[in-house]
């Protein structure tokens, strides 16, 4: 393998514990736009949890020049002219959606033009950003070749290895999640394979092409997505039949091949986001698909939906709705994390606020500045602000805080309570998806 230097571009829940495992091992300078995010990495401190302080601790070098002596270590920098020495690049910005649903790839357009500016003979780009089918060879690379002035697979070559990574989850972390991986010429798709192979100790699979890397990637969220909305339109039927949906889950459970997927909001920057991008290549080509959009419309309907039974069961027990109080639990996208990305808990307590009810949000793990930002509403991360006289409550995320919380004390008199996640006992709650 030849002298591998690595510039990782975009030091977020993707980019940061690959920089770090990498940097175990290789010179590796990591690049972002967001200084403020640099200066705290700097200094040891990931806000997303993804890597600890004793992680960056052992990896961070204190100089550029450091890193050339040592031949491994992490340097992170906001300055394109610091990441020009590295021959093997990897882009793992976010590549969200509109408002309207369809892919943005801005953020990937303007990593590609910043490593082109700096591409050299020989590199190597490697994209891990979810992309449908074609986005790396047909939209990357042209962007590439202009800013660099160089040819593709004679002056330069491609890459695309998918990213894996599960937010929060310490138990599957970047080395433990098996890495696909694939390159532009079967030379190249080798050597990008043995660099990740290097560090991912749970094996790496290379995939024929890189077009096919990229649809095993936005497949794997697509077939998650449109499972959960078929389990989430159960639990809409058998609410209307009164029959509690996670009972029959666990009856039908006992069969050895039934799949395990449970009704719930679905957020977040990749099952909630994904099926788009490979439904708006299929439209392009004239198809269109019914089942990946169906279960999209049905998985963002659920957070209304959750809203209006919670108004309903106040109703039927004489709670009067208009200035009544409800207490929302949770605002990230899941438990245990502090990421509020495309969090669908949102859809909640928008539909509350269209009763004209009072809405409070307490999550110990959100930043309320970033979802001050995001989403326009105030929260607080201390349960000493929350009210003592709540007419319903909504556990929108499972984080374990929850689990020891005492619900009765925040209430006072009648009341709902709402369970979205099913993780507390049907003793002391009205209902749940």
């Amino acid at each position: 393998m030849k002298n591998t230097k690595i510039a990782i571009i975009g030091l977020g829940y993707v980019g940061l514990p690959l920089a770090v495992e990498f940097a175990k091992k290789y010179q590796v300078v990591g690049f972002d736009i967001n200084q403020t995010r640099v200066d705290a990495l700097k200094n040891n401190k990931d806000h997303t949890l993804e890597t600890s302080s004793d992680e960056l601790k052992s990896v961070n070098v204190d100089a550029l020049e450091s890193l050339q002596k040592n031949k491994r270590g992490l340097w992170l920098t906001c300055k394109l002219e610091e990441i020009k020495d590295a021959n093997f690049y990897v882009v793992t910005v976010p590549t969200p959606v509109d408002k309207n649903n369809r892919p943005d790839l801005t953020p990937l357009y303007k990593a590609s033009e910043s490593v082109g500016k700096i591409l050299k003979s020989d590199d190597v780009v490697v994209y891990e950003s979810t992309v449908f089918p074609g986005a790396t060879e047909d939209e990357c690379m042209p962007i590439l070749e202009k800013f660099s002035g160089l040819k593709f697979n004679k002056d330069f070559y491609l890459g695309y290895s998918p990213e894996r990574i599960n937010p929060g989850d310490k138990e599957h972390t970047v080395t433990k999640i098996l890495k696909i991986t694939s390159g532009s010429t079967p030379e190249i798709a080798d050597y990008v394979d043995e660099v990740y192979k290097s560090i991912i100790v749970a094996g790496t699979y290379k995939a024929a092409t890189i077009k096919v890397a990229e649809a095993a990637k936005v497949i794997e969220n697509a077939q998650r997505d449109v499972n959960i909305a078929f389990v989430n339109e159960l639990s809409k039927i058998f609410r209307l039949m009164n029959i509690d949906t996670n009972d029959v889950l666990e009856a039908a459970g006992t069969k050895w091949n039934f799949l395990p997927f449970r009704p719930g909001l679905v957020g977040g920057h990749c099952i909630g986001v994904d099926p788009y991008y490979l439904a708006h290549k299929a439209m392009e080509l004239g198809y269109n698909p019914e089942i990946i959009l169906s279960g999209r419309r049905l998985n963002d309907s659920m957070g209304p939906y959750v809203a209006q039974e919670t108004i309903k069961l106040m109703i039927r027990k004489g709670i009067a709705v208009n200035n009544s109080n409800i207490l929302v639990l949770g605002i990230t996208f899941k438990e245990d994390c502090p990421d509020i990305r495309n969090t669908r808990a949102i859809d909640i307590i928008k539909e509350l606020k269209s009763y004209s009810v009072n809405v409070d949000v307490y999550d110990p793990w959100a930043s309320a500045e970033e979802v001050k930002h995001e989403y326009n509403i105030d929260i607080t991360s201390a349960k000493e602000n929350l009210k003592n006289n709540y007419d319903a409550i909504i556990l929108a995320v499972s984080h374990k805080e929850f689990l020891k919380l005492d619900l009765d004390q925040f209430v006072n008199g009648t009341h709902v309570k709402f369970d979205v996640k099913s993780i507390l006992s049907k003793d002391i709650i009205d209902s749940r998806l």
